[in-house]
């Protein structure tokens, strides 16, 4: 997100421009758009409450009936509203002015309804004093009336946990349906103007919608409601867990994936599943607490981690990481747990440049870690430490923590029995080792710098008895490249460049696009 708000910006400097967004839920999704220049206009569409932010705000007054009968025949074809014209008052007087009632009224119009068919299909409901109060919930009531009750109940329990997006899997979980059923009633609930469509077959309710929705579903009793949420719940951790040992199946910090149905073939699969579904997972940690539901709530925010890691969407990862690092403190969780995820924020926070909250994370990670005594998560956190001091250019005070990690690690063999972790320690000291290169190309070392990172490059490439990293040689060959050049050897920099490029997935864009800055910067050199 920070990259594209840093496109906006480029996009409009020195220009006058009205920007619209639409659809806005939060906060968040606007906050770094806000203008800095007279000629530059925000306009924000909320429906709701309004966003707590310094603004004018404009209330949106509805449909004149001019503008109102030009939508109606816009949309239902003047042939149609010609066909009603005597019924048009009714219509409009019921609509309200309201552009959703109004566009799906319309809609009627041009499938051959009469003019009065909403309403009489609201007032067969005991709803028809709903057009008095609220057109667009009584638009949703009609809507509802031409679905079968099956599709309905699928669209009233799905709405019922305020998805940011639903997806057929989502919504078969809700109402305990199979997916393809689901697909099909989904469709037709969108056709009947219930949902909206989004790409890739995902769909999301207008706000008032599914508010009417998720209050009529109380009909099925608290039990029935309360159980559909759960099984969204489980249905989304199951596909995130998936995903996400998809996408680091290396990682001791993605859990195994769960056991029955397939998941994503691959790292590019994993990562895109996982970014499709984290709006979904971010508001699922909050609904999971609500339920109190905490280990899923801790589940769902450490599933995120390759997206962070490898994906850049820290913007997108920040509320999910905060909440379930307060949760499982306030609920005091399992160290390992509580300790694991402050380290998640603390490292969201260190690539959003928040260096003093990411200290405090990373600090809190190392002490539950050594609660926990584990010494994996320990040496790890205290690595993370060190990679917020690089990343502020301290290299000696950042040299001397991935020692120190170096340290913790090579203790897990110490003892009398090999301990956790053991198993993961070459790969452990081969990335501390990375790091350490990087430290000590700060510090101008470059003869130790490169000796270190190529190792780590070539223990990254793999063996026959080990599988290769391309994602990990891909950053040494990154980090040697940058010694290379500021020794001096421009030209092999470009080549380590170039080795790296070819081992990333488009999945991988940030680093992807940080070589491309580098492969400039270097070319630039070596003239």
């Amino acid at each position: 997100m920070a990259e594209r708000e840093r496109l906006h910006r480029q996009l409009t400097v020195d220009r006058r421009v009205l920007v619209v967004i639409d659809h806005v839920t939060s906060l968040a999704q606007v906050r770094g758009l806000v203008p800095v220049t007279p000629d530059v206009l925000l306009l924000v569409v909320v429906s709701g409450p309004p966003l707590l932010l310094e603004v004018e705000r404009v209330a949106l007054p509805p449909l004149s009936d001019r503008y109102a009968k030009q939508m109606v025949r816009k949309v239902a074809g003047p042939e149609n509203a010609a066909r009603v014209k005597a019924e048009l008052p009714g219509l409009l007087a019921r609509c309200q002015g309201n552009p959703f009632a109004l566009h799906t009224e319309a809609r009627l119009l041009a499938a051959g309804a009469s003019a009065g068919a909403g309403a009489e299909a609201v007032a067969s409901d005991r709803g028809a004093e709903a057009w008095q109060h609220h057109p667009v919930r009584a638009t949703a009531r009609q809507a509802s009336l031409r679905l079968d009750p099956e599709a309905v109940r699928l669209c009233r329990l799905t709405a019922l946990g305020g998805w940011p997006s639903v997806s057929a899997g989502l919504a078969a979980a809700a109402a305990g349906l199979d997916e393809e059923r689901a697909a099909r009633m989904l469709a037709e609930a969108a056709d009947a103007e219930l949902l909206e469509r989004l790409p890739d077959l995902r769909y999301r309710f207008r706000p008032e919608v599914r508010r009417q929705l998720a209050e009529a579903a109380s009909e099925y009793g608290v039990q029935e409601c309360s159980d559909a949420v759960a099984r969204v719940l489980d249905a989304l951790l199951d596909r995130v867990l998936r995903a996400a040992h998809a996408a680091l199946p290396a990682s001791w910090r993605t859990e195994p994936a769960p056991e029955g149905s397939t998941g994503p073939a691959g790292e590019a699969d994993g990562i895109a599943v996982l970014a499709a579904e984290v709006a979904n997972v971010v508001h699922a940690v909050s609904v999971a607490e609500e339920h109190r539901r905490i280990t899923t709530a801790l589940r769902l925010a450490r599933a995120l981690w390759p997206l962070q890691l490898k994906a850049g969407h820290w913007d997108d990862v920040l509320p999910a990481l905060r909440a379930a690092a307060r949760c499982a403190e306030e609920n005091e969780a399992d160290a390992r747990m509580t300790g694991a995820l402050n380290f998640q924020l603390a490292h969201c926070l260190g690539e959003l440049g928040r260096w003093e909250q990411a200290g405090r994370a990373a600090r809190a990670a190392v002490t539950y870690e050594r609660a926990a005594r584990h010494l994996r998560g320990e040496a790890s956190s205290v690595e993370l430490l060190g990679l917020l001091y690089l990343n502020r250019w301290l290299h000696e005070e950042a040299y001397e923590r991935f020692v120190e990690a170096e340290s913790i690690y090579r203790r897990i063999t110490s003892g009398q029995e090999r301990q956790e972790g053991a198993a993961d320690l070459p790969r452990a000291l081969a990335l501390v080792e990375r790091h350490q290169g990087r430290a000590l190309r700060g510090m101008g070392r470059y003869d130790d710098s490169r000796r270190l990172l190529e190792r780590t490059a070539e223990f990254s490439g793999g063996t026959a008895e080990r599988p290769a990293e391309p994602y990990n040689r891909a950053r040494a060959l990154t980090d040697l490249a940058e010694t290379l050049h500021e020794a001096g050897d421009h030209g092999e920099a470009l080549k380590r460049i170039a080795d790296a490029e070819a081992l990333l997935t488009p999945a991988a864009a940030p680093h992807l696009r940080y070589l491309a800055g580098l492969r400039r910067r270097r070319e630039a050199a070596a003239r």
